[in-house]
């Protein structure tokens, strides 16, 4: 039985009730705020493990709330998956990249709901790799000390900034990445590139690596991911 502490964010009662009740049975311990205001009231006193966190709320709407607990020491690190009804690309792209680590949308499957509830929690407990450690995924090996990608021991050439996309994706698998968010990482926050410009790098990344371009999965509307 799970042990972690989530809190949700939610001011509809009948969301409020069929999520607690589901998070309940599965062992999880559930606090409640009906506002954005009292899950920064909440935050203040507890610390849990993960925050289901509607946009849509009184006073203070949840975007806000993200951005206010992501840039602050204490609760930078608390995973936050948005549960909304607005499932626009243009709300999804805008909740991860206030700092939310997965986006559901309504109406939902409890069961979907749980697995992805997992899913983060597991990745938020793993430490990523330092910036020079190897990584390894089947044959394809990421070594950074040599700016250097081998596949069944054979070099692929890559571009500087198609190892810098590799190797930043490679270091979360599974987490989801916005085009911006790969920009921001690769190029800095100032630097006069595109969010578009990454689908060019992805596609010349998938054409070197052949049949292991697969690893790197697109994720409609979003952005796009290591496969775990």
């Amino acid at each position: 039985m799970a042990q972690e502490t989530i809190l949700l964010v939610e001011d509809e009662e009948s969301i409020v009730e069929l999520v607690r009740y589901n998070l309940a049975r599965e062992g999880y311990k559930v606090h409640i705020a009906m506002s954005g205001e009292e899950a920064l009231g909440i935050m203040r006193t507890i610390k849990p493990s993960l925050i289901l966190l509607d946009i849509m709320l009184p006073e203070i709407g949840g975007l806000e709330v993200c951005k206010r607990l992501k840039s602050e020491e204490s609760t930078i690190n608390v995973p936050i998956i948005m549960l909304t009804a607005k499932g626009e690309e243009s709300d999804i792209v805008a909740g991860l990249e206030c700092g939310a680590d997965d986006y559901v949308t309504k109406p939902f499957s409890p069961r979907v709901l749980l697995a992805r509830i997992k899913a983060v929690l597991r990745r938020s407990q793993e430490e990523p790799p330092s910036e020079q450690a190897v990584i390894q995924h089947g044959d394809l090996v990421i070594h950074p000390g040599r700016h250097e990608v081998t596949l069944a021991d054979q070099k692929i050439d890559l571009t500087h900034t198609e190892f810098k996309i590799m190797h930043y994706l490679a270091r979360r698998p599974g987490w989801v990445f916005t085009r911006y968010q790969i920009v921001d990482a690769v190029h800095g926050q100032d630097h006069a590139v595109t969010d578009r410009s990454v689908d060019v790098q992805i596609v010349g990344l998938r054409k070197k690596l052949g049949d292991a371009g697969s690893c790197i999965e697109t994720v409609r509307g979003v952005g796009y991911r290591f496969r775990e």
